[in-house]
C-alpha cells in the first residue's frame, strides 16, 4: 500500500521532509513506505520530530525583519526586506508573504500519522528492558500530533479566517473539492481537539517515573497538558475578538475568560510563576517556570544578533528598530505617561528622556549612551546624527533605537572571537494569559472589578493586569481602582500594558487585526515617528531629542485578513477573501 498525500500548495522541503511522489518521503534522500515506518520506533518518532520542527518561530522571517516591523512596534532598517510589502502597498494575491504550504504541509503530515501509523506494537523490541517505556512514548505522539495539528490550524484561522479544513488524508479527487470552513468552525474544532487530549497528555514529562527520559535527556519543547490548555485558551480569546465575533456575542468571551483563567490556575497546579522579565530569553529562557511551550532551534546560531546588533558594532546589521511608539508606551516610574501632567518628564536641555522609565524600556530597547550592548562592545551607543551607530551610516536605525529583546548580549560578532548560541521562540508563557484574562474578563462584563461565578481564586481584570506590573524585576505601580474604573481609561491602559509586555513577542501584529484598530493612524497606517537625536554639547554632554516622520504606511480594511494566492483560488476550491 503507497500513500497518497495533499499538499495545498507548492510542494515544499520543511524540517527535513519533502513530498516529492507517491509516498511518504521522510527524507530528500530517500523514500520510504508504510512497511518501513512500522519497522522501527525510532523512525516514527522522527517523523513526529519533524512536525514539530515545523512549529513557527520568527527569527527573521521576511529577509531578516520579523513581523514586529510590519506593526507599530519596528521598522526594518533595510529597504530589501519583504516585510515592508506588508504596509507598502505591494501585498496582493500575487505577493502573499504567506506561510500557507508550511502550515498545511504539517498538517498533512498530522493527517498521515493519525490515520495509518496508530496502533503499531514494534515486535522486535518486546524483549528490551525499555520496552513499555518507549511503548509509552509512541501512545503519547497520538495527542502530541493532535495537538500540534490544531496549533497549526490555529495559526491559519487568524491567518486567512475561514479556510479547509481537512482532517484526514483526502483522495485525489477530493482535493480539488476542499471547501472553506467558516472560522468559528475552525475554532471550536481546535478547541474540542485540545479538550479530547487534554487528560491523555501527561502534565509533566520528568514525573512519570520508570517511563521518565534520564536527566540528561530533558524532553523540553514538547507539548504537554498545559500547552494544549494554553492553545484551547489563545484560541478562545481569538474567538471572541471583534474580527471573528463581529457580533460580539458575550458568551464567547466568557469561555475565553474561563479557559485563560484554567491556564492561570493549572500554571500554580505545576509551578509555573512569572520570573525576572530579562530571563524570558537567552540561551536558557527554556529553564524559566512562566515558560509553558516553545520552539526550541535544532542548532546554535547567531543570525538574529548579526540582523540586530547596531550598525557600527562589529558583525551588526542594525534590523529591526523600535519606533517612538513602543518606546513612549513604556510608562514612567511612577506610572504616569511621560505627556501626563505630574509625569516627571523633562524636555530640558541636557536631560534623559529615558530616565525614571518602565524597567522594560531598558530591557527591550537599545538608546543612545547605553553601554555593553551587546556585552563585546566597550563604547557608549552613539546613535545620534553623525555617532558611531546613528545615520548616515547605511543601516543605521531610521527610528533612533536598536532591539535588545530577543538578542543574547554574549553572543560575540567579532570576526577572532565569533560564538553561537541556542535561541529558544516564545509560543505560550504564563504573562500572556494573565493579560488574555483581563481582556476576557474585562470585555465580558465591562467591568474591571468582576470575578468569574464560583471561581475558588478569584481575580479581576484589574488585578490580573496588576500580576504582571508587579512581576520581578519590573515592579511597576499597580493600577487602581479608581484610576481605571472609567472602561475607556482600563482599554486604553490594558492595551498598552500588553504592548509592553509583549513586544516582539509576535503578538501585536495580530493584536491589532483581531481588535480591528490596525486602519487607526499610527498604528498600521499613516505616520510612524522615530526620534532624531543631535549632538549639541559635549561639556556637558547635551543632546537635542526630535520626534520626525520617517515613513506613512498604508492599511486599508482588506488588509485584515490575508489574501489566498492567486494560484490556489484559480485551483477551484478556494473563495479569495473580500477586496483582493
Amino acid at each position: 500500500m503507497k500513500l497518497k498525500y495533499l499538499f495545498i500548495g507548492s510542494m515544499i522541503g520543511c524540517g527535513g521532509l519533502t513530498a516529492c511522489q507517491d509516498q511518504l518521503d521522510f527524507n530528500e534522500y530517500a523514500n520510504y513506505d508504510k512497511n518501513y515506518m512500522m519497522e522501527s520506533y525510532e523512525n516514527v518518532g522522527g517523523l513526529v520530530t519533524s512536525i514539530y520542527a515545523q512549529l513557527d518561530s520568527d527569527w527573521g522571517n521576511y529577509g531578516g525583519a520579523t513581523l514586529a516591523s510590519a506593526c507599530d512596534e519596528a521598522e526594518y532598517a533595510w529597504t530589501s526586506s519583504s516585510v515592508h510589502d506588508f504596509y507598502n502597498g505591494s501585498w496582493s494575491a500575487t505577493n502573499t508573504i504567506s506561510n500557507w504550504s508550511k502550515n498545511y504541509l504539517a498538517i498533512q503530515q498530522c493527517n498521515m500519522y493519525l490515520e495509518e501509523f496508530l496502533g503499531l506494537t514494534f515486535p522486535d523490541l518486546r524483549l528490551n528492558s525499555d520496552y513499555d517505556a518507549q511503548m509509552f512514548r509512541y501512545n503519547n505522539y497520538e495527542h502530541e500530533v493532535r495537538f500540534l495539528r490544531a496549533y497549526f490550524y490555529f495559526n491559519l484561522a487568524r491567518q486567512y479566517g475561514d479556510v479547509p479544513l481537512v482532517t484526514k488524508v483526502p483522495s485525489g479527487d477530493e482535493v480539488n473539492s476542499l471547501k472553506r470552513t467558516s472560522v468559528q468552525e475552525v475554532f471550536q474544532f481546535i478547541e474540542d481537539e485540545c479538550d479530547a487530549i487534554m487528560d491523555k497528555i501527561p502534565a509533566d514529562y520528568t514525573k512519570l517515573g520508570d517511563y521518565a527520559l534520564p536527566t540528561e535527556q530533558p524532553e523540553t519543547g514538547r507539548a504537554n497538558r498545559l500547552a494544549v490548555l494554553a492553545l484551547k485558551a489563545r484560541t478562545a480569546l481569538y474567538a471572541a475578538s471583534e474580527l471573528f465575533n463581529p457580533e460580539q456575542k458575550k458568551d464567547l468571551w466568557k469561555k475565553a475568560a474561563e479557559t485563560s483563567k484554567a491556564v492561570i490556575d493549572s500554571c500554580a497546579k505545576y509551578g509555573y510563576k512569572l520570573g525576572n522579565y530579562d530571563k524570558l530569553w537567552g540561551a536558557d529562557s527554556y529553564r524559566e517556570n512562566e515558560m509553558i511551550f516553545l520552539c526550541r532551534a535544532e542548532k546554535e546560531s547567531n543570525s538574529f544578533e548579526t540582523n540586530n546588533f547596531p550598525i557600527g558594532v562589529e558583525g551588526g546589521k542594525g534590523g529591526n528598530c523600535p519606533t517612538q511608539t513602543l518606546v513612549d508606551a513604556y510608562e514612567m516610574t511612577n506610572g504616569k505617561f511621560w505627556n501626563e501632567p505630574g509625569s516627571g518628564y523633562s524636555e530640558e536641555p541636557g536631560s534623559d528622556p529615558y530616565a525614571n522609565r518602565d524597567p522594560r524600556l531598558a530591557m527591550t530597547i537599545a538608546k543612545n549612551g547605553d553601554t555593553n550592548w551587546p556585552s563585546y562592545n566597550k563604547s557608549a551607543l552613539q546613535v545620534y546624527y553623525g555617532g558611531a551607530n546613528g545615520q548616515p551610516l547605511e543601516g543605521a536605525t531610521p527610528t533612533g533605537y536598536y532591539l535588545k529583546k530577543y538578542c543574547d548580549a554574549s553572543i560575540n560578532l567579532t570576526a577572532s572571537s565569533s560564538n553561537k548560541k541556542f535561541h529558544s521562540w516564545i509560543i505560550f508563557r504564563l504573562g500572556e494569559f494573565y493579560l488574555n484574562y483581563a481582556e476576557a474578563m474585562f470585555r465580558y462584563t465591562g467591568d474591571v472589578e468582576q470575578v468569574l461565578p464560583g471561581d475558588k481564586s478569584p481575580l479581576t481584570a484589574r488585578e490580573a493586569v496588576n500580576v504582571i506590573r508587579q512581576r520581578t524585576g519590573v515592579k511597576m505601580p499597580e493600577l487602581q481602582a479608581d484610576d481605571v474604573s472609567d472602561p475607556e481609561v482600563f482599554w486604553k491602559r490594558y492595551k498598552n500594558e500588553r504592548m509592553v509586555e509583549l513586544a516582539f513577542e509576535g503578538h501585536r501584529f495580530w493584536d491589532v487585526r483581531r481588535w480591528m484598530i490596525a486602519e487607526q493612524e499610527g498604528v498600521m497606517s499613516g505616520a510612524m515617528y522615530g526620534i532624531k537625536i543631535y549632538w549639541i554639547n559635549s561639556s556637558p554632554q547635551e543632546f537635542r531629542y526630535t520626534p520626525y516622520l520617517y515613513e506613512n504606511r498604508t492599511f486599508t480594511k482588506k488588509m485584515y485578513l490575508h489574501p489566498f494566492s492567486t494560484n490556489e483560488v484559480n485551483k477551484g476550491y478556494l473563495i479569495q477573501n473580500p477586496g483582493y
